[in-house]
C-alpha cells in the first residue's frame, strides 16, 4: 500500500524526492501519512480534492482486496 501511494504521489508532484509516506499500523486499521513539499500540496490534493479522493478510492479498493482497512492522511 505504501509503495502504491508513493508511486502515485511522485507522478503528481514537481519535487518527487521530497515525497515521504509513513505507515502507522494499528489493530484493525493502517494509516498512511503522505508528506510532500509545501508547493506541491495543491497538486496532490487537486481541484476540490479530486486527486486526493481518487487516491483514497484506489487505496480503499486495493486494501479491500487484501481484507484490510487503510486510511490516507495528507500532512501539511
Amino acid at each position: 500500500m505504501k509503495e502504491l501511494i508513493e508511486y502515485i504521489a511522485k507522478a503528481l508532484v514537481d519535487n518527487p524526492e521530497q515525497v515521504q509516506v509513513s505507515e502507522v499500523v494499528g489493530d484493525q486499521t493502517s494509516v498512511l501519512e503522505l508528506k510532500v513539499a509545501k508547493e506541491d500540496l495543491g497538486k496532490v490534493i487537486g481541484k476540490q480534492g479530486r486527486s486526493a479522493r481518487a487516491m483514497r478510492t484506489i487505496l480503499s479498493a486495493a486494501s479491500t482486496k487484501l481484507k484490510k482497512r487503510t486510511v490516507l492522511e495528507i500532512i501539511e
